[in-house]
């Protein structure tokens, strides 16, 4: 019975320098730092070798912005186009030719492109309920009235309108200088959602709204409306009609087909913005968050 009692004595006894040697402390300060790098946390392990070399720690200016960003915002082009040019080394900072993607820029500093100087504007958006008589274009070589025209007091930077509305159709025309925006509201692939009030020579024929909803032929291809419906509370040659198609005089063109004449057309709706509290020919600027919901909207 005492034999068993006095071995593992002598266990303990010998397991007690066994404990100092293993240096578990050690060990588990090297595991805590695999656990950082691997929640992607080296910046702070970096910093950490850096202040005990020395060296001070970084520091952040919060004016800086990419330089891929900073052109974007000017309207040179989109984000990804911007990583191109800058690889290609068409632009320089403070003279210098930059071909770092990740690079940012500082206030002060002095950006050009192909040897012009961008300076990045504030981003307008400005929305104008459209009256009968004005085309939308920049300048009009014939001396016609223009929609620039309407909106030339809105902002000191150059706006731009956003797709187009023929001479004779009113409502919503959006202008601004975010190309990336504007871009995206015109492409196909976002659906951005209009919806018009148009007014006929005559009845319509119940039977047409079938033919626009699932596709008319037209010179350029055929066109198809997403949704048609009497005008409530109005006469029979009225409706409303949501399209999506960028197409030029695209509505016109495909009541026209069909054998009516658009006497007025209105547009009421453009993505998530409507004429509510816009009375003709007046303009305001988009709020916060109605820029927002353009930027979050997946029908824009």
């Amino acid at each position: 019975m005492n034999t068993p009692k006095t071995s593992k004595r002598g266990v303990k006894r010998n397991e007690k320098p066994t404990r100092k040697t293993t240096a578990k402390p050690t060990s588990e300060k090297k595991t805590d730092t695999k656990e950082v790098s691997a929640r992607d946390k080296r910046k702070y392990i970096d910093y950490k070798i850096k202040v005990k070399k020395g060296d001070p720690l970084p520091s952040f200016n919060e004016d800086a912005i990419r330089l891929n960003k900073f052109l974007a915002n000017a309207g040179i082009c989109s984000r990804r186009e911007a990583d191109v040019l800058i690889a290609t080394g068409v632009v320089t900072i403070n003279g210098v030719t930059i071909t770092e993607l990740g690079y940012k820029i500082k206030p002060e500093d002095v950006v050009q492109y192909d040897g012009e100087t961008i300076n990045a504007e504030k981003k307008r958006y400005v929305l104008l309920n459209k009256p009968k008589g004005f085309i939308t274009t920049m300048e009009d070589p014939r001396g016609r009235k223009t929609v620039m025209t309407l909106v030339s007091k809105a902002c000191k930077e150059r706006i731009y309108p956003v797709g187009r509305l023929d001479r004779e159709t009113t409502g919503l025309l959006l202008f601004t200088n975010d190309g990336d925006m504007a871009k995206k509201l015109t492409h196909p692939r976002y659906q951005s959602k209009k919806l018009y009030h148009v007014e006929l020579n005559k009845s319509v024929n119940k039977a047409d709204f079938d033919k626009l909803l699932k596709g008319v032929d037209l010179e350029d291809g055929r066109s198809k409306v997403d949704q048609v419906s009497f005008v409530t509370d109005a006469s029979s040659k009225e409706v409303g009609v949501e399209i999506h198609s960028g197409k030029n005089r695209i509505v016109r063109r495909l009541f026209e087909a069909l054998g009516y004449e658009v006497i007025k057309l209105d547009r009421v709706q453009f993505s998530t913005l409507t004429k509510k509290d816009l009375p003709r020919g007046m303009y305001r600027h988009l709020t916060e968050q109605e820029v927002s919901f353009l930027k979050m909207s997946k029908s824009l």
